[in-house]
């Protein structure tokens, strides 16, 4: 008998996902406007503390596939979810930017472990045979999340607080906790803990792949961390956070469509063409200062129809990825197959945010979205040469 997708565990879960995400996206756009606002600082100093939190992500990130396949995955997400939920008192109190930088680490060593958690049982709720369409969906509320977050968080920070937006974040983050809680797992016989080698931590054969992941992420650092000044600096009338939302529909579309698309069976395929919608993508975000010469008018479709393509670009990408780092990985490295996949894309976030900063100080925004361009593309050609004939060599299922 063929197992239902939309089951309780799988709605519980999915809901926990939207919550603590919309938490991380409310925060997301009105952060760098905290920092300069109560510390003045610049785009660099702003692109550093922001870093912080990617690189504390990153340093986790392996050692939480470990956790992952050598505990219960149940306990171990609820843990880390709630510690993100406190963390967000810290945001209250942070007075100098030096406790700020240490508020970031903790709240990307907590938000690395839940992301893995999450992103790991995923897998074990949804049949294997919608494996694809699974993951597609539980993204799709990671999408909404990104839809709405961003937009509420820049309207709240124009009408009350940044306080308010601290504080809605934690109670979206205590209920994401609480909807993981109702989730029921299967029981998993413990396994037996093999002596500590690197195979425990990094998915070997999927690191071609990282490589190619990482300069994906590369740019959606620049863009999730600098549109909201980019926005401002073109003197764009409407919000910024409607960027997001327009990226978040091509997002949601498009990741339905891949889904489907990575279950019979294209996985290499979908990959590649998620990587050539962002490289177009990317190109017009860097030219879009351009269309200013044009008129406002000009300049605000030709900002949305961009975000438009690049929702599309990476909702295709995202789940051919996922499913091909998991298709490299024997049952009980799933989750170090999950965590090789989100290292290696906070490696890419990490280094995209910190440059993103230093570039559009030193020279411009479009300046480093150029630059993310080039990375992009780069991404595609080596998927398209190297990592799509190693997969094929070395997929498991």
């Amino acid at each position: 008998m063929e197992e239902k997708l939309f089951n309780k565990n799988y709605l519980c879960l999915c809901a926990a996902n939207f919550l603590f995400f919309f938490s991380f996206y409310l925060l997301l756009p009105v952060l760098p406007f905290f920092i300069q606002q109560n510390f003045q600082a610049n785009n660099s100093v702003v692109g550093a503390v922001i870093s912080c939190y990617t690189l504390a992500t990153l340093c986790v990130r392996p050692f939480s596939g470990y956790m992952m396949d050598a505990f219960k995955r149940k306990p171990v997400y609820l843990l880390a979810l709630s510690v993100f939920t406190a963390v967000f008192c810290g945001y209250l109190f942070a007075s100098t930017i030096t406790i700020l930088i240490i508020v970031r680490i903790l709240h990307g060593l907590s938000f690395g472990l839940t992301s893995v958690g999450g992103n790991t049982l995923v897998i074990d709720v949804v049949p294997s045979a919608k494996r694809g369409e699974g993951i597609g969906y539980f993204g799709v509320a990671n999408n909404i999340a990104m839809a709405v977050g961003p937009m509420v968080g820049l309207f709240v920070y124009e009408k009350y607080s940044f306080n308010v937006i601290f504080i809605g974040c934690m109670v979206c983050s205590a209920l994401a906790a609480f909807f993981a809680s109702r989730i029921q797992t299967k029981f998993r016989p413990p396994l037996k803990r093999p002596p500590l080698s690197l195979d425990r931590f990094i998915l070997i054969k999927g690191l071609l792949a990282g490589v190619s992941f990482m300069l994906l992420a590369f740019a959606y650092g620049q863009i999730s961390n600098y549109i909201a000044l980019y926005a401002k600096e073109m003197n764009l009338a409407i919000s910024s956070g409607l960027f997001f939302t327009v990226y978040a529909v091509g997002l949601i579309a498009s990741r339905l469509f891949a889904g489907r698309m990575v279950d019979r069976g294209k996985v290499t395929q979908t990959t590649a063409l998620g990587l050539a919608i962002v490289v177009v993508a990317m190109f017009g975000l860097a030219m879009c200062h351009r269309f200013c010469a044009l008129g406002q008018h000009a300049t605000t479709v030709a900002f949305l129809v961009i975000a438009l393509c690049c929702g599309a670009g990476f909702g295709t990408s995202f789940p051919a990825f996922n499913t091909l780092f998991i298709n490299m990985a024997p049952n009980s490295q799933r989750g170090t197959a999950t965590s090789t996949y989100l290292t290696t894309w906070d490696l890419g976030l990490g280094i995209g945010i910190f440059s993103g900063g230093a570039i559009s100080e030193h020279f411009s925004f479009s300046a480093a979205y150029f630059v993310a361009d080039g990375a992009v593309l780069l991404s595609l050609l080596f998927f398209v040469f190297v990592v799509a004939p190693h997969y094929q060599k070395n997929k498991v299922r």
